[in-house]
């Protein structure tokens, strides 16, 4: 049966399209994309019509479907915190259709046979296109490439040890060097770990108030700088990961304002949150990088408003309460962003940062574009993997409420504007939060 969107306010940053359209979906393309797409145009058109699902969706916000290019799904080796299922429904309770899956798994997503399971699993739920993230070196343990093309074509869309930063000055110009002979990028987690060893939040006020080894920005910075020299002396493709401090927005600024093939994206709780979060010892908001201080938060938003970041990224990072509920010096880092991610960057649009569609730019278009997948767009023939969204949606965190196996947000209990209400993977409905 063909499905019609009927009345929203559709929003497409690759047409430069803001306007009340009419969807219509069948065999899972975008058929048409216009105003009153359901009016019969011939006779047969109009005994077709009885086999169309019309949908009312008048004051929603109808996008593409929105892509998060860092998340980790945990499977194979952590089931425990997540699995491929769990994390499927999240995304899409999220609004997402697409994600991006780290390969910090166990084992490491270093071989053809690992990026090929995580496909079949993601295939066998059905619920979001999982995109998996290979590592750069073997075990990501930062001595030897892992082999870049038979990866490429077993399915991997971009290259990262994240979680552990590729320490080897040598080995991040090989690995720039041969992904980007492949069409595809290096995903940098920028962390000078001999600087923040042993750290647990961010360098400052708040660390030594509550006495705590702190992990300064220049952990992060130091290396955002190295990778853009080695990116400029290659010409290399590079997308630095969780931007969280106000010298790495600098340098990555100055290095477009160059002509450097660079991008770069944020989480939600980099422009949601200080580390004055963390006064209470809330393990929740304990995340790598670390919550930086609210001059860090105002560069971020910068950022994003003046494109410098091109992408914001949820880094969903799901735990078990065993990895949490431990002193604060020992839990391990991460939130859980996937369902709470949309409303948190929503709150930019309402702050006047971004437009609702440079948002979705950002939510959706670039990721794809960067990505190098046939998504982001809403394109007459394209997929049809679509987001619906009540902006007004009014609704509270409620950690025992998530899809996702991960409890671990600090935002629980927190009230929240705009939702996913509906969203559309390949012309079907896969989550719908409407009557």
């Amino acid at each position: 049966m063909k499905l019609l969107l009927a009345g929203g306010r559709v929003i497409d940053p690759s047409q430069n399209l803001d306007a009340h359209m009419d969807i219509l979906i069948e065999n899972g393309k975008i058929a048409e994309i216009e105003k009153n797409a359901n009016k019969p145009k011939t006779d047969s058109r109009k005994s077709a019509a009885r086999e169309i699902n019309i949908i009312d969706i008048k004051g929603m916000v109808v996008v593409p479907g929105l892509i998060d290019m860092h998340t980790h799904l945990r499977e194979p080796g952590f089931e425990y915190r997540e699995t491929i299922q769990t994390g499927s429904e999240a995304g899409a309770a999220g609004g997402f259709t697409s994600v991006a899956c780290m390969p910090n798994t166990n084992p490491v997503n270093d071989t053809r046979s690992v990026t090929e399971y995580i496909k079949r699993k993601a295939a066998s739920c059905n619920l979001v296109n999982v995109y998996p993230i290979a590592s750069v070196s073997m075990g990501s343990e930062g001595v030897s490439l892992t082999e870049f093309m038979d990866l490429k074509d077993a399915g991997a869309m971009a290259f990262s040890d994240d979680g552990k930063p590729v320490t080897n000055s040598a080995l991040m110009r090989r690995a720039l060097e041969y992904a980007s002979s492949l069409g595809m990028s290096i995903i940098s987690h920028c962390e000078d770990t001999c600087l923040s060893q042993g750290g647990s939040m961010n360098e400052g006020f708040v660390s030594t108030e509550l006495g705590l080894q702190g992990i300064p920005n220049i952990a992060e910075d130091a290396i955002v700088a190295r990778d853009i020299i080695i990116a400029d002396y290659t010409g290399a493709l590079l997308h630095i990961a969780h931007v969280s401090t106000a010298g790495a927005v600098r340098l990555i600024r100055d290095a477009k304002d160059r002509g450097l093939m660079v991008t770069a994206e944020t989480a939600p709780h980099y422009f949601a949150l200080t580390d004055e979060a963390l006064r209470e010892f809330d393990t929740c908001a304990k995340v790598n990088p670390p919550l930086r201080t609210i001059e860090d938060v105002k560069a971020v938003k910068e950022g994003l408003r003046d494109g410098t970041i091109d992408v914001i990224a949820s880094d969903h990072a799901p735990h078990a309460s065993t990895d949490k509920e431990v002193e604060f010096e020992y839990a391990s880092f991460g939130i859980t962003g996937l369902e709470t991610s949309l409303a948190l960057s929503l709150r930019l649009v309402d702050d006047g940062i971004l437009t609702l569609g440079q948002l979705i730019l950002r939510m959706s278009t670039n990721p794809a574009r960067i990505l190098n997948i046939p998504k982001g767009t809403l394109k007459t023939g394209g997929d049809a993997d679509i987001t619906v969204i009540d902006p007004n949606r009014n609704w509270t965190v409620d950690r025992n409420r998530l899809r996702s196996k991960g409890q671990n947000t600090p935002f629980h209990g927190q009230a929240m504007k705009g939702k996913a209400i509906m969203t559309i993977m390949g012309g079907e409905i896969k989550y719908r939060d409407m009557p």
